[in-house]
């Protein structure tokens, strides 16, 4: 975790450290022109992402999402970290829902300009128990947010994320994109006080810094989003603040400095029914519950 980046000074904005870097050439590439035919049906077609559709926020990053089920007429949902809540970091075992808010959020274009702005009217979800996020109900729809501003919200893709998926992280609050690979997965990933399971964990090219918090990590073949960017071990420091460390199924500790992680998302939508309402109780839900 990192200090904050704006006021409540007892908050802390978690992220890694770093520039945006560019994506590595491939070696090893076909000498001919049918291997490069192999080799390209072999992989994924990749997309250049861009800013569309995500948010900055007074200290950290997000993006307005939907789910496979979503329907135009919803209102528009908008991510981003646990840590990231206005009212301060949930507790472990806390989960918040249903909390009134009135947090307001700067709606990005393709090019990272800020377009508008979208407002919040309600906490749906909140926690850093397994998980660090926080999903908002904002006063609008999706529809009405194409029709103003052109902006379609990013789908949050409901299938466990791939080792070695290329990904961007796409922060709104620095309007920088940030292009690696998915390293791995992380059994538990332990911070202070908080345990996220199930870690997403980023080649060393994500070199994500503070106010990243709550980036969308959005699969370049898809464009769908795979998980919300939260942490990094920025001083090689176990287990402490701003020094997150691995623990495997047999506990042992393995602490990567300068790595940084995410938080899946593919769990999130199963806990959401018709008209982006909410339902901790429904069939495949697996979210943490109050």
């Amino acid at each position: 975790m990192r200090k904050p980046l704006v006021a409540a000074f007892f908050a802390l904005a978690i992220a890694g450290a770093g520039a945006a870097p560019a994506v590595a050439a491939p070696t090893g590439a076909p000498a001919d022109a049918a291997g490069a035919q192999r080799a390209q049906a072999a992989s994924p077609t990749l997309q250049a992402v861009n800013f569309a559709g995500t948010v900055s926020l007074s200290n950290c990053s997000g993006s307005v999402i939907r789910f496979p089920a979503s329907v135009d007429t919803d209102p528009a949902l908008v991510l981003t970290n646990g840590h990231c809540l206005e009212t301060g970091f949930p507790s472990p075992g806390q989960v918040i829902t249903g909390q009134s808010s009135t947090r307001s959020f700067g709606l990005l274009n393709s090019a990272g300009t800020r377009v508008g702005t979208l407002r919040a009217n309600q906490v749906i979800y909140s926690t850093m128990t397994d998980t660090d996020v926080t999903i908002y109900r904002t006063t609008t729809t999706y529809a009405s947010i194409r029709s103003t501003y052109g902006i379609n919200a990013l789908t949050v893709q409901d299938t466990h994320p791939v080792a070695g998926t290329a990904i961007t992280v796409a922060s709104g609050y620095w309007k920088r994109l940030y292009n690696c690979n998915i390293d791995g997965f992380v059994y538990r990933l332990k911070e202070g006080d908080w345990t996220w399971k199930d870690s997403v964990r980023y080649t060393s090219a994500c070199n994500t810094i503070g106010g990243t918090s709550g980036s969308p990590v959005i699969d370049q073949s898809t464009g769908k989003v795979v998980a919300v960017n939260n942490t990094g071990n920025e001083d090689g420091e176990r287990c402490t603040v701003n020094n997150p460390c691995e623990v495997d199924q047999n506990g042992t500790v393995t602490v990567r400095q300068g790595i940084n992680y995410a938080e899946e998302t593919y769990q999130i939508p199963a806990c959401f029914t018709t008209g982006n309402r909410l339902n901790l109780s429904a069939s495949g839900c697996t979210l943490p519950k109050p």
